[in-house]
């Protein structure tokens, strides 16, 4: 007997790449629905690629009751209202927005970092998903973090359109092809012009001068991998449509050689080490989209600081970064605790 799931924002990004990933690693599912907002109700989308369409359905109306696991890709605003319905009907919510990270009673998972925390997910029947650009970093800190302890981080992060969404990739595709026709290229979307440029801001500006996407990279690693590590962080909107990068300096409590560091790397879960020292050694987003590997390159010591390492990796945005690690949630929970399949 498999799973009754359901994609909620389905129509979306990630709401599709939800489907695909469940379709591409055999999830085991007995029934699957699509749901999304009135506006998109009665369109069509595909079950990864097994040709079978589903047919989508309005949230307002939709019964939770019977089905097993929903994997929320809809946004704070409508996860407020539905999610808390879904669960109190007896479906697992894995929510991919930023609602309910912070909640202490809602466990904030990456299946190959912090397993264990899955289990207080009863308390609300529902568990978080990070934020994409966290979800690469602490998949590559964890083993590090394991063998020499980390004290203090500083990434720059390098995020592509697609995070922000289709109105993201399409200014980025409207605003390149009306350059070079000579038009005008208005920011609508972002604050300024994206294309053949970059933004150092993401998300809204706090009191403190940071985002709150700085801001969400500090507090859920700190909750996902160690309170005591400290992050500084700068977000930056690039060009790209899919796939974010990071330059990540690290300070370490214990000594740790490059050499160490990549073959701690080379084994650990979800990491794909490509670190050539030579041209095209390392890995771009464009060879990462589409793929479910974090990459990292360009390990190398920091002479600066004691115990010091810089590395590069990089990630498709909508699959690590959401709809794949909302499947590995799913995969966990299954495995751990509603045991169908």
């Amino acid at each position: 007997m498999g799973y009754r799931v359901v994609v909620v924002g389905a129509t979306g990004n990630v709401g599709r790449e939800m489907l695909n990933i469940l379709s591409e690693r055999e999830f085991p599912i007995d029934e699957v629905a699509a749901v999304a907002s009135s506006r998109s109700t009665g369109t069509e989308v595909e079950f990864g690629e097994t040709g079978k369409m589903l047919k989508v359905k309005n949230i307002e109306h939709f019964d939770f009751t019977g089905w097993d696991i929903a994997l929320f890709a809809a946004g704070s605003e409508p996860t407020k209202i539905y999610a808390p319905k879904a669960a109190s009907q007896g479906c697992v919510v894995i929510d991919n927005s930023s609602l309910y990270r912070m909640d202490p009673d809602v466990p904030l998972i990456v299946p190959e970092v912090n397993p264990d925390a899955i289990d207080g997910y009863a308390k609300k029947n529902i568990i978080a998903n990070p934020n994409c650009s966290t979800a690469q970093l602490v998949v590559t800190l964890k083993p590090l973090h394991d063998a020499a302890k980390i004290k203090r981080v500083v990434v720059a992060t390098y995020q592509s359109v697609s995070g922000a969404g289709k109105e993201g990739m399409d200014e980025l595709f409207e605003q390149s092809r009306g350059i070079f026709v000579g038009d005008q290229a208005d920011a609508k979307k972002f604050t300024k012009q994206i294309a053949f440029n970059v933004i150092p801001h993401i998300d809204v500006f706090l009191d403190d001068g940071f985002t709150k996407e700085e801001w969400k990279m500090v507090v859920e690693t700190k909750k996902i991998l160690d309170p005591k590590i400290k992050l500084t962080a700068t977000c930056v909107r690039v060009p790209v449509f899919v796939g974010h990068s990071e330059a990540v300096n690290i300070e370490f409590e214990n000594e740790i050689s490059a050499e160490e560091a990549q073959n701690i790397l080379r084994e650990a879960p979800g990491i794909m080490l490509v670190d050539k020292r030579e041209d095209g050694g390392y890995v771009t987003p464009v060879e990462a989209a589409g793929d479910s590997a974090t990459y990292v390159s360009r390990v190398r010591e920091d002479p600066t600081v004691e115990n010091g390492l810089a590395l590069w990796c990089v990630s498709d945005n909508l699959r690590k970064g959401a709809a794949l690690n909302a499947v590995q949630i799913a995969e966990l929970l299954g495995r751990r605790h509603l045991k169908k399949g």
